[in-house]
Parts: structure tokens; C-alpha cells; sequence
């Protein structure tokens, strides 16, 4: 390593140590330790400018050990990109660009948010795959204009975290060879050593899974580092680890190598002697003139690739008009006029169950919408998720739009994210509503991040039968509803099943949930509210409603049976569908009204799951018909007539309330 570098590398330790030390708050450890690694992957390696953060085809960078956010912060003002010394003075407080944890959409440069632990490992595998499918569809034998890695830096709590091992079991699988991880082995957590728990050998682990696994001895040694990363650049049949012994804290005479450097300011005292024993003679937050004319040079050479590129594609563009102008259609949000005018969309049997409705219309998409990537957590028969003559994405058939994601639904999840976050593609993960619970973490990673997921999520009641409580799902949709940023729907029928397809796909600021049936519901008459995600479904005969009933899915057509028996006891119903509760609350408030008028009181919801969150539809009068127990195991049937999902219930609660 020249003298240059060195100063470099101690640049970003130090710009790191004083940002967490002025902001008293954040960890030191990680960014001293990896400051070599990092700038080594940087400097050598990564293909990305800071002066067209979004251009295709860079290499994409996560720092999945989110917890030493400063040592991205530092890079990306070394190398170029819009956060400045200020901006690192501000280093987690109010409306700065560097918040405690990289977030994706708020620090330019930033591919992903990170910092629970094993999300941003997970997010660099579907990142990898979407490089890969984009490269089957886009690469000529003579023009390569999707060619590009995923690196990551992740550390022994990544490691432990059962996400991480999902999504890197699967990249194995897949043969991802343009992924690779530098491995921060600095056998330290927050409450002592990885001796306390955790004494696999990960190295053994990943060469299970199918990966290369290259082992350093020395975390200080750049170029044996950068060696190491063009050995696995080299190798496109398996995903790379790198494992680099760091060492927690280094050039801390007192706390490196000690659980005490992990997430704590080293304070002021130990960051003048750290100054003194590696010879860094500057006030806080100084970086050399000679440093900020070294790093000038690697920007203008890293945009330069870009700009190679750009004039690549152009060519690529007139000599591959059709591909460019696909290319073009992918990197849109747009549904395409075609898909709207398709009469097989709206085209179904008296009664089918949403999840079969579902399928259908993942078909019609996918003719029209020729970048829908996704797949199902080994339900795909279950889901109905499989496109059909789209074949499967697998190692040597990279041209397929069926994920097979296996048993893995939290890898599922975070995975989604990745593929999305790269950019070309309208992405969904299927598996049952239950198993939410599994992957709730990367949902909300795509609420935070704004990503436009689509999670179909099937067997959305105790309707399901048979498999009991373990399987029934209770209070997955009103947790899901209380996330911010998710469009929860729960369509009654087939048509409204279409209408949340489309809402979701053009819901391009959020995750879209989908909860649909096993059971057969019959389709109804007229739906064309449904896009407003309440609306009035039957209208009461009279001029205002004796009583207003509310409900979703597969329990509305109850309720349609239930205003008949309740027009022989005077009772003049109105029925409100509410597809979505989140679509509707951003209607206008007249619209509000008119569906639900304040001054009819008395109002009953009916939904299969819990009673919870419906006093906001029901007022202090109203009463919900709902399951705040858990299931049971019998014939579906059965335990909706057992639990109170009936006409006979549905009177007798109207009447209660009369």
C-alpha cells in the first residue's frame, strides 16, 4: 500500500471516529476496522460514480452491517457524491443526510436501507439475480450492456441472522458469480466475543451452500485484498466470500479488539492517542489536500466507465433498436394500454376462489407486462403464482420470470427488495397470509424504502379448514394495515381481485398486499367503486339505510345473503365493500361520506380475522363480527358457521344493535 493510500484509508477512520464523537452516538468499531477493505473495493474495484448515481449498469454496493453507516458516509464523500464534511458533522441528527443506519432514497449513493442485520446480505442476492436475468434479456454476443457486480460488506451478526442464510442458500443454488461478500471476521459483538455464540465455521457453511470461500490473513494488506476480489470476480459460477480477520476498532491503543469499540464513541481522550499512535496529525473532520487530489483522479476515471457506457448503449441503441426500446418499457412504472383493453381480464366463472382469480390475472399481466419477475415460497401450485410458457429462472435458464425461492419466506422477502431496488423489473413474492409473519421484516423494509412489491398472500382465513390453527391466519391483516406505507386488499370476488392487481401495480411508492381465498366466492354484479377501496356495493332500498354492514373478502357475499333476510324484518341494509382500507381513507372526505354517513350509527363489520382496528369504521354504536381466538381444525365450512360467520349471526348483531 503506497503512502497515498494509507492516508486515505486513515482519512476515512477518522472522518468516522469524529462524526460519531460530535454526534455522541453511533459505532466506531466497524468503520476502523474495514476502512482498508472498503477503500480497497472502492478504489480498485467498484464501478460507480458519484456523478450519475443511477446510471444502469454500476456495480452495486451494500453495506449490509448498517451499524457502521459512517464508513459508507466517509466513502461516498472521498469518492465523490453529494455528503459533505457538513453533512458528516451532522452525523445523526435532525434532517441530515446521515442518518444512524444507511436509507435508500435519503443519502445519494445509498443502494439499500440496512441495519437489521441480514436484510442487506439478502437484498445484494436479489440484486445479483436481477443482474443476471437483465444480462439473459439484454446481452447481444457482440454488445454486453448489463455486466456488473453486487459486493457487500457484512459481519458476524449478518452471519447469525437466519435471513442472511436463506437468501445465500438460494444464490448458491443459483450460481450467482457476480456476487460477493467481503466477510468483516472480527469474531466481536456487541456482548463480548463470537465465542459466547457462535463458533461455526461460516467458511465450511458457504462452501456447502456453493460458494467460493477465500480466506486472508491479514485485514491491512490492499493489495492482497484487492487480489482477492479480482480472484472472485474471475470465477461466474458461484457467489464469492471473502473472509477478512478485522480487527474491531483498529488503531485504538485501548479498545481495539474489544466489544467496547462496537458501538460506543471511543471518546476524546482515546481518539487523541489513536491520532498519536497512527501518526494522523489533523484536527476533526480535516482531510488532506493531497487526499481530496488523489481521490479526484479515481472519480474522474470511475466516471469515465459511465460515460464509456452511455456511448456503448447508444450504439447498442441503434443497432438493436427493438431491445433498447424494451429496455426502455422495463425501466418504466407504466401499465401498458394493452393490458387494460385484454377482455380475459375481467373474463371468469360464476365462482372462483380469489387465489385461482389471481392466477389468471398474473397471466393476463405477464402477456402484456413482460418484466413481472417473482415467484412463490414452494406454494406456487397453492398461490396459483406460476406464469405460464415464462419458464423458470434457474442457473442455465437465467431467461425465466418464475422465482423459485423455496422454503424461505424472510429470504423471500428481503430478496424481493434487492431485485426491485436494481431497478427493471415489477416484482412479486407469494406464500400463505400466515407465513407473513415470517417475512414481516422485509415487508416493512419495502414500506421504508418505498419499494413497489407485490406480496400475494393466499388461505387468508379460517376458511383454509382443515390445517387448523397453526395455518390460520387471525391477526396477520391487521398488523399488516397498521404498517405504515402498505395497501392492504381483501377482495370479495374475482373482479375486485382485478382491481386490486391494478391498484397494486400502480401503487409505485409502496408495497401492495394481496389476501385472497382457497374457497370458491361468487362473482359479483358490479364493482366499479372497487378502485376507491370502499364503496357502496348494494344500496338500501329507502332513502337512508336502517343499518350499515361493512366487510371484505370472502365474507361480503354473506353479507349480501344477510340484507335479504334482514329486508323480511323491516331492516333496510346498506352493504359497503372495503377492499382496501388504505385506498379509501385517501379518498376525499365527501366521497367518504357518502359511503359511510355520520349520521347512520349503526354499522356492523364483518371480516374472518381479528375484531381489532374496525372502531374506526364502526363508531361506538357499530359492532364487529370477527375471530379474536385462534382457529381450530375442521372443514372450512363448518368453522365459518362455528365461529359466527353466518346470516343467522349477522341479523341477530343487527338487530343487537337496533
Amino acid at each position: 500500500m503506497n503512502k497515498m493510500d494509507e492516508k486515505a484509508i486513515n482519512s476515512i477512520r477518522f472522518l468516522s471516529m469524529d462524526a460519531i464523537q460530535k454526534a455522541n452516538s453511533g459505532h466506531p468499531g466497524l468503520p476502523m476496522g474495514t476502512a482498508t477493505m472498503a477503500y480497497g473495493l472502492w478504489k480498485d474495484h467498484l464501478n460507480a460514480s458519484g456523478k450519475a448515481i443511477d446510471w444502469p449498469d454500476r456495480d452495486r454496493f451494500v453495506l449490509s452491517a448498517g451499524h457502521g453507516s459512517m464508513l459508507q458516509y466517509s466513502l461516498l464523500h472521498l469518492f465523490g457524491y453529494d455528503v459533505s464534511i457538513e453533512d458528516l458533522k451532522n452525523f445523526r441528527q435532525w434532517e441530515s443526510k446521515t442518518p444512524g443506519h444507511p436509507e435508500y432514497g435519503h443519502t445519494p449513493g445509498v443502494e439499500t436501507t440496512t441495519g437489521p442485520l441480514g436484510q442487506g446480505i439478502a437484498n445484494a442476492v436479489g440484486m445479483a439475480m436481477a443482474e443476471k436475468r437483465l444480462a439473459a434479456e439484454f446481452n447481444t454476443e457482440d454488445m454486453q450492456i448489463v455486466d456488473h457486480y453486487t459486493y457487500t460488506i457484512a459481519g458476524d451478526g449478518d452471519m447469525m441472522e437466519g435471513v442472511a442464510s436463506e437468501a445465500c442458500s438460494l444464490a448458491g443454488h443459483l450460481k450467482l458469480g457476480k456476487l460477493i461478500v467481503l466477510y468483516d471476521d472480527n469474531k466481536i459483538t456487541i456482548d463480548g466475543t463470537t465465542d459466547i455464540a457462535f463458533t461455526e465455521d461460516v467458511g465450511k457453511r458457504f462452501e456447502a451452500y456453493g460458494w467460493e470461500v477465500i480466506k486472508l490473513n491479514d485485514s491491512e494488506n490492499m493489495e492482497a485484498i484487492s487480489d482477492a476480489i479480482e480472484k472472485a470476480k474471475q470465477n461466474l459460477s458461484k457467489p464469492s466470500l471473502i473472509m477478512v480477520p478485522t480487527t474491531i476498532g483498529f488503531g485504538s491503543p485501548n479498545k481495539a479488539g474489544k466489544s467496547a469499540a462496537h458501538g460506543a464513541p471511543l471518546g476524546n481522550d482515546e481518539i487523541k492517542l489513536t491520532r498519536e499512535g497512527l501518526k494522523w496529525n489533523y484536527e476533526p473532520f480535516f482531510v488532506p489536500e493531497d487526499v481530496y487530489s488523489h481521490m479526484e483522479e479515481i472519480i474522474n476515471e470511475k466516471d469515465q466507465k459511465r460515460k464509456e457506457w452511455e456511448e456503448r448503449f447508444e450504439q447498442y441503441r441503434e443497432k438493436y433498436p427493438k431491445l433498447a426500446k424494451k429496455w426502455d418499457r422495463w425501466h418504466l412504472m407504466e401499465i401498458p394500454e394493452e393490458l387494460m383493453k385484454d377482455e380475459e381480464l375481467f373474463n371468469f366463472d360464476d365462482k372462483i376462489a380469489t387465489r385461482a382469480a389471481s392466477g389468471k390475472i398474473i397471466n393476463t399481466i405477464a402477456k402484456h407486462v413482460d418484466n413481472l419477475f417473482g415467484g412463490s415460497a414452494d406454494l406456487a401450485g397453492s398461490n396459483k403464482t406460476t406464469m405460464k410458457d415464462k419458464g423458470d429462472f434457474q442457473d442455465d435458464t437465467p431467461e425465466g420470470n418464475n422465482i423459485n425461492f423455496g422454503v424461505r419466506e424472510h429470504g423471500m422477502g428481503a430478496i424481493l427488495n434487492g431485485i426491485s431496488l436494481h431497478g427493471g423489473f415489477r416484482v412479486f413474492g407469494a406464500t400463505f397470509l400466515i407465513f407473513s409473519n415470517y417475512m414481516r421484516p422485509a415487508i416493512r423494509m419495502s414500506a421504508l424504502m418505498n419499494q413497489p412489491i407485490i406480496y400475494v398472500l393466499t388461505h387468508d382465513s379460517i376458511a383454509l379448514g382443515e390445517d387448523g390453527p397453526t395455518h390460520q391466519p387471525i391477526e396477520q391483516i391487521a398488523s399488516l394495515r397498521a404498517m405504515p406505507n402498505v395497501k392492504v386488499f381483501r377482495p370479495a370476488d374475482a373482479k375486485e381481485t382485478v382491481i386490486a392487481w391494478l391498484e397494486a401495480l400502480n401503487n409505485i411508492d409502496g408495497p401492495s398486499v394481496l389476501a385472497l381465498t382457497r374457497q370458491g366466492l361468487p362473482t359479483l354484479d358490479n364493482v366499479e367503486g372497487a378502485h376507491r377501496g370502499g364503496y357502496i356495493l348494494d344500496k338500501e332500498d329507502g332513502d337512508t339505510p336502517d343499518v350499515i354492514l361493512i366487510g371484505t373478502g370472502s365474507e361480503v357475499s354473506l353479507l349480501l345473503d344477510a340484507k335479504k333476510e334482514l329486508k323480511k324484518n323491516n331492516i333496510d341494509a346498506r352493504i359497503v365493500s372495503m377492499l382496501s382500507w388504505e385506498l379509501f381513507d385517501e379518498q376525499d372526505n365527501e366521497y367518504k361520506k357518502s359511503v359511510l354517513p355520520s349520521n347512520i350509527t349503526k354499522r356492523v363489520s364483518v371480516e374472518a380475522g381479528t375484531t381489532f382496528g374496525w372502531q374506526r369504521y364502526i363508531g361506538v354504536e357499530g359492532k364487529s363480527i370477527g375471530i379474536d381466538t385462534f382457529g381450530a381444525s375442521a372443514p372450512g365450512p363448518e368453522l365459518m358457521d362455528r365461529f359466527g360467520f353466518n346470516v343467522e349471526n349477522v341479523v341477530k348483531t343487527v338487530k343487537d344493535i337496533m
